[in-house]
């Protein structure tokens, strides 16, 4: 498959070499932006197929970089950055990013990440029409990518509506931790299950707004399974 064009955001000079360097040993195209504004720019006219993304950037917050490119895009994100807290990951990926890597970093993961993004580059390139599944208040309309709840569209990232539609495409499985990162990540990685776990809490926070009506269950140390309502 062809390398796709990255855009890598990040003003830290020795961790975007470090990064390029990766790339570019691994042939993948790239351009780079040191600031949210130039990103932004960047991202208009380059038109790139995956944005590594700093979230701290000299000039805006690389969450406000997420929000305005979503306004008029749903290329990949990538965050990269050294805030490990939960409430940043959940900012982050609220404001529409697909993944979330901590800073120090391990480069065979970076490159793993690029590997599986690609892939469901390509699978979304190649998507055909499928069925409606229904559950409760629940729709989703696979051919279109689209999840609705009592008839509302629900905002979801690209990888809450993944993990959404493996949870429905298994209604009433336990899914376990590994089979989910491997199917969103391609690997099971502990950050891996850092992500899954807020992923998974955003995720029920938009579905579950009725207290009353539960869509996911936990199961702990194992995994989550969909109810059938």
């Amino acid at each position: 498959m062809n390398k796709p064009l990255i855009l890598v955001v990040e003003d830290d000079g020795t961790v975007r070499n470090l990064i390029t360097t990766t790339l570019k040993s691994n042939e993948y195209r790239y351009i780079t932006a040191s600031d949210g504004e130039s990103a932004i720019a960047a991202a208009s006219t380059q038109q790139p197929d995956i944005v590594l993304l700093d979230l701290g950037l000299p000039d805006i917050d690389g969450v406000e970089v997420i929000k305005r490119i979503r306004c008029w895009s749903q290329m990949p994100i990538i965050v990269i950055s050294a805030r490990s807290e939960d409430a940043d990951k959940i900012a982050a990926l609220d404001a529409g990013a697909d993944d979330y890597l901590t800073k120090p970093f391990s480069v065979a993961e970076l490159l793993a990440r690029l590997r599986v993004t690609q892939r469901r580059l390509t699978a979304l390139e190649s998507k055909t029409g499928e069925s409606i599944f229904h559950n409760g208040s629940l729709t989703i309309d696979y051919g279109a990518g689209c999840a609705y709840l009592d008839g509302n569209a629900l905002k979801l990232t690209p990888t809450e509506y993944k993990l959404l539609c493996l949870l429905a495409k298994d209604v009433g499985k336990v899914l376990t931790h590994t089979y989910l990162t491997d199917k969103i990540w391609g690997s099971c990685w502990e950050s891996d299950m850092a992500s899954l776990r807020v992923h998974m809490a955003t995720l029920r926070k938009k579905l579950e707004k009725d207290p009353d009506t539960q869509y996911i269950q936990t199961h702990i140390g194992i995994g989550y399974r969909m109810l059938k309502l």
